[in-house]
Parts: C-alpha cells; structure tokens; sequence
C-alpha cells in the first residue's frame, strides 16, 4: 500500500488540502522515523500511518486549511479512522482515531460533550506513541508549508486541556528524544 494513492482517492492532488495534507503528513513520517530508529517497532507501518493520520480533515469545515465539510476539526480523527478501516487497514485507523493532542479519553468525551464517539481514543503501541508525539511538532499552514512547533508551543498548547497532558508530552520527550524537560 503506497499511502499517496490512497490520500489520491479522498483529495484532488492539484488542491490546496492536498499539498496542506501532504506536506504535513511527510513531515510527522520523517520524524517519527527518525524516533523510531531508537526502536523494535515496524518502521514501514509507521511511514504509512503518518502519512494518512489527517487523512479525515477534508470532512472538516477548515477554511483554513480548504476543508470545507460538515464536521468540526476535533472530529478528523475518527473520520479518518472510518475511511482507514473501509480501505482495509483497521491498525492504520487507530492511529487516525488516537493521535489527537496525547489522547483522548471517554471521560473527557463525555464531560466536555465533544462530538466525538464515547469511547476513548488514547494512543496505545508505541507506534501510535510515535505517530502522536511526532504531529505536536508540525503546524498545517494555509499555504501548503508546514510550521515547526517549539516544546514550549506544545506544552502551552496543551497545558489548556489539564496539566495531565503535558505530563503525558513530558514522559513521551523523556522516552522518544531522552530529553528530561522542566518548565521555564
């Protein structure tokens, strides 16, 4: 499976979303590859899995990035998991359905009344680790570049879902770049 001619069959490849998607998806690939060179995990689901973990935004209504479905963007992941599993490949959609922030579980779901399934979508392998922590880093531009994320971005960024989640981003830059990180 080459994950370009799948991304193909969902995205017009002269579109704005296309070159948005792809690009930022090439950039997730490459430094979860490089991660997981420090790992037994299978490096060629993990090229694969990056490359379609967004593939759910252009059911979104993102201007933004020229998405203009009917879902809010929070709900790409699970939307990315249904295509993912019609196409055949039910481990590549977990990836799509856990990758948000570090996670999310049911509690949150329900709590915060997200519309998402009530279920939770946490990362679990390694490689779902991998692919997750990797995103945090890349930015989708409305251009088509890709922004690269400080720490200090993602952690803020995510410090505004609980102190929880950036334990969580703490722990996986401890185990995937052997980086102890205390706040400023």
């Amino acid at each position: 499976m080459e994950p370009l001619d799948v991304i193909k069959k969902y995205y017009d490849p002269k579109s704005r979303a296309f070159i948005i998607l792809v690009n930022h998806s090439k950039a997730v690939a490459e430094k979860a590859l490089k991660i997981a060179e420090k790992f037994d995990v299978d490096h060629r689901f993990i090229y694969e899995a990056a490359m379609l973990h967004d593939i759910g935004i252009f059911m979104t209504n993102t201007p933004k990035l020229d998405c203009y479905g009917k879902f809010p963007y929070i709900a790409h992941g699970y939307l990315g998991r249904q295509i993912l599993e019609k196409e055949g490949f039910p481990l590549h959609a977990l990836v799509c359905e856990r990758h948000t922030g570090v996670g999310i579980t049911r509690e949150e779901i329900i709590n915060k009344k997200l519309p998402l399934p009530e279920r939770d979508m946490i990362p679990v392998s390694k490689e779902e680790k991998i692919i997750a922590y990797a995103d945090k880093f890349f930015s989708k531009e409305s251009d088509g570049t890709v922004r690269i994320r400080t720490i200090e971005e993602i952690i803020q960024d995510l410090s505004r879902y609980g102190e929880e989640k950036v334990k969580i981003f703490k722990e996986w830059l401890k185990i995937f770049e052997g980086v102890a990180y205390a706040t400023p």
